[in-house]
Formats: C-alpha cells, structure tokens, sequence
C-alpha cells in the first residue's frame, strides 16, 4: 500500500539530508515535491494545499531540534501532521450501556460491505464481544446466503428472514433477537445502492429512523481513489456517518482515500481491510499509518498480529531459545507456519522498518510456493542435522538431502543462510519489542 507516495516522499527528504540548516528555499522546494507526491496519489487538491501550508508554517523559521538533523525535522513534521490528517488517533466503536450496540454497515455496491460485515464481526469476537450478524439485503441475488456461509466459517450466528419482511422489520426483529440471546453487538448488513438512488437512499433513512443505531458506517473500496472520497461525502451528508472502513488497502498505491476522508468528511475511519482472509480487517491508527507511508514500517501492528497467532507458551519458549542461541531448524519450520498466519510475507515485510521503499529491496518478489522445499529440505535432515546445521551438514550430507527434498545443493545452502540471518533478525525484533515499551529510538535494521 502507499507504494509510489512512500518512494517519492523518500527521494524528497534524502535530498534535504546533507543540509547543515534548513532554509526557506530549502522548504519550498521540498513541499514541492511533497505537493506533487500527495497529487499524483489522488489525494483530494484543497486537503493538500491545507497540509502542505501547515508543514510549512512549522518547518520554516523554527530552532531544529538538539537531536534531529534537518531532513528528521521535515520528516517528524510531515508525520505529525499526516497523523493529524488521518484522525489523530485511533477511533473505536461506540459501545452502547445498554447492549446490544448497533451498527448499520452502508456502501455502494461492489464495495464488499458483506464480507466486511462478518470480518467486523470475527474482530469484535476477539476483543471479546458476543456479536450477531443480521442479513436485511433482500434485493442483491444469494446476498443472504453469502452472509450465512461466512457466518458459519466464523461461527458466529446470523439472523435472517428471506425476503418475506422489509430490511426495517428485519432490523427490528434481529434487535429483538440480539436482546434475546444475549449478544451485546449486532451487525446489520444492509443492501448496497448507489447513491443516486432516491428510493434506496430513502430506506436507509428510514432504517436509520426506526433502528436509532448506535453506529452507521460506510464501506467503500480505497483502490477508488477520490471516487471513494466523493462517495463518502454523500453518505455523511445524508446519513451522518460515524465512521468509514476501507477495504482493499492492501491494494492501494496511492492512498487518496486513506489521506483525503477524514479531511472532507470530517468523519475517521475507524477500520481498513487488507486482505481476502476473513482475519484480514485492521483497526485503523493514523499514527501507524503515518509511519508505513513514510517507509518507518508498524513494529506495533506486526507485534500485535504475532501475539494474536502465536501461542504465548511457545512465544516465551522461543524467546529463551533465541536468547540462548538453541534456535534450531525445527523451531524455524514452527516459526515460518506462526508467521504464515500472520499474513501475506510481503505484507509482514512491509511493517517493518526500512524495508518499504528500499531499494535493495524494492524489487523482491515473495514467492510462497518456495516455503513448501523449505519445509521439504528440512524434513529431510536427521534430528542431529537440524539440532546443529553449521556443525554438523557437510558435503555428502547436502547432497542426501538436496535429492530426498527434490532440490538442489545451492538451494540447501541458500537456506541454510537464511536460517543464520533470522536468527539475528529475531534477536533484532526482541530487541525492537524492548526499545518501543521503554520508549527508545528503534535500532537499526540488519540489511
């Protein structure tokens, strides 16, 4: 996400980091290139003008801070104020004192307010919470019945009745249903709709109206750009929005939507998905968002992922392991399935710092298909070879294990010093890990 903008946002400060002080040409030219940046990624034009105005009022004329050279200066202002832009800080769910809280999912269609529905309602279940899904589309084909597969694959209830009732009588009885069952949060999945549409509009309102929900929030696809902008806009103005979720940031290069919402519509978001998976919906931190733009990577969001997936015993085995210098291949195998459940590997790459928009690593292509020979090549060494590889492996032994595993002795060694480095990457995390809780300055990345 935010490819192109993270690039061109780096080659804007790497020019200003040799200055001795920062002068108002100096400054000038760099919101130029910050300017056409957030352009060029769509952002809406009057939110642009605003934001590079208010860098410029803090970064020309002020005393440079003891610690910061003049390029950290621009680029800790451009992150506050990015941070800003984007909310502030993170906006969670109204929950209501007399459960159940309820939240009115609108959007367009095509949006992937459906799936969004129910992966809102497996991140509520994890944070504790005993939510139901309610299905009142009554107009799209199967719309029903995709909510209830979903339902199923989360194991979390689903309230429908066909199309015998109105999407407000639906609402109404599933209100009634949550209250009676004991669920504190219901999801209302309604139909999508354009919003030309007078006569679909109109229900909302009337949902609205009848249902006096708690939160109504929008779906829309950030890969629209300012199209998505403009969609909100529309809701808030008919519907008085209490949030947004962008789905598909995972797939946006630009970041318009994520860097222009807020802005216009005075309303945060609240939730970006960033992938197919049903795990794949994110809360929404302006803060760490800043820091993903701007290629600082999000050690908080990685860190919180890996507690989500990996077993906390096994976490704190590890650990030792790691600090001992025990890190066999096994624990390496157990490890590289741990990170599998995190996410997609480019995407886990991505949240770490001074990775995105490297250019060593701009052009690396993750292929997963290649951890199926690593977990092969080391399935066919001995549980001495995997105990102490560096020791033990030799020639002979490569090419045993090169022929059990389908590959060849290169691809054994290649592995082998990829073992060696995630040991010093892991040691680095904990580190990391111990830096962000003591408030300290992240060390630097071992590449």
């Amino acid at each position: 996400m935010f490819a192109g903008l993270t690039e061109r946002l780096q080659e804007t400060f790497k020019k200003l980091r040799n200055k001795g002080h920062l002068t108002e040409p100096d400054v000038n030219g760099a919101l130029r290139e910050v300017r056409m940046a957030l352009l060029e990624a769509d952002v809406n034009f009057k939110v642009v003008k605003d934001f590079v105005a208010r860098i410029k009022a803090k970064a020309v004329g002020q005393e440079l801070l003891a610690s910061l050279n003049p390029a950290q200066h621009v680029i800790k202002i451009v992150h506050d104020e990015l941070t800003e832009l984007m909310g502030g800080s993170n906006s969670k769910i109204n929950l209501s004192a007399n459960p159940p809280t309820v939240i009115m999912m609108v959007g367009l269609n095509g949006a992937g307010k459906t799936t969004t529905s129910a992966k809102l309602a497996g991140l509520l279940r994890k944070q504790g919470r005993r939510p139901l899904l309610a299905a009142a589309d009554i107009y799209r084909p199967a719309a029903v019945k995709q909510l209830q597969v979903l339902g199923d694959q989360l194991g979390i209830p689903v309230f429908s009745a066909g199309d015998k009732l109105d999407p407000v009588a639906i609402s109404l009885a599933a209100i009634e249903s949550a209250d009676n069952s004991g669920r504190d949060i219901l999801i209302i999945d309604t139909a999508g709709r354009q919003e030309v549409n007078e006569e679909l509009m109109a229900e909302l309102d009337a949902m609205k109206d009848a249902l006096k929900p708690h939160e109504i929030l929008l779906v829309v696809d950030a890969m629209t750009g300012q199209a998505a902008v403009n969609v909100a806009d529309t809701f808030n103005r008919r519907l008085d929005l209490n949030g947004v979720i962008l789905t598909k940031l995972d797939g946006d290069t630009r970041g318009g939507a994520a860097l222009s919402v807020r802005a216009v519509t005075g309303k945060p978001i609240k939730f970006a998905g960033v992938g197919e998976k049903m795990d794949a919906l994110e809360s929404f931190h302006p803060d760490r968002m800043a820091d993903r733009i701007l290629g600082m990577g999000d050690m908080l969001t990685l860190i919180e992922k890996a507690r989500n997936n990996f077993d906390n015993e096994q976490m704190v085995r590890m650990q030792k392991k790691i600090r001992s210098m025990e890190f066999t291949l096994d624990d390496f195998l157990d490890q590289l399935a741990n990170v599998k459940k995190i996410g997609p590997i480019e995407q886990v790459l991505n949240m770490l710092p001074g990775v995105k928009g490297s250019k060593k690593l701009k052009n690396l292509q993750v292929d997963e298909k290649e951890l199926v020979f690593v977990e092969a090549i080391i399935c066919s060494m001995t549980p001495q070879e995997r105990r102490d590889p560096g020791r033990v492996l030799n020639g002979s032994r490569k090419r045993r294990i090169a022929k059990g595993s389908g590959t060849s002795v290169q691809e054994v060694n290649r592995l082998l010093k990829q073992f060696e480095q995630t040991k010093k990457m892991m040691k680095h995390f904990m580190d990391m890990e111990k830096t962000i809780k003591k408030g300290g300055i992240l060390p630097k990345m071992p590449f």
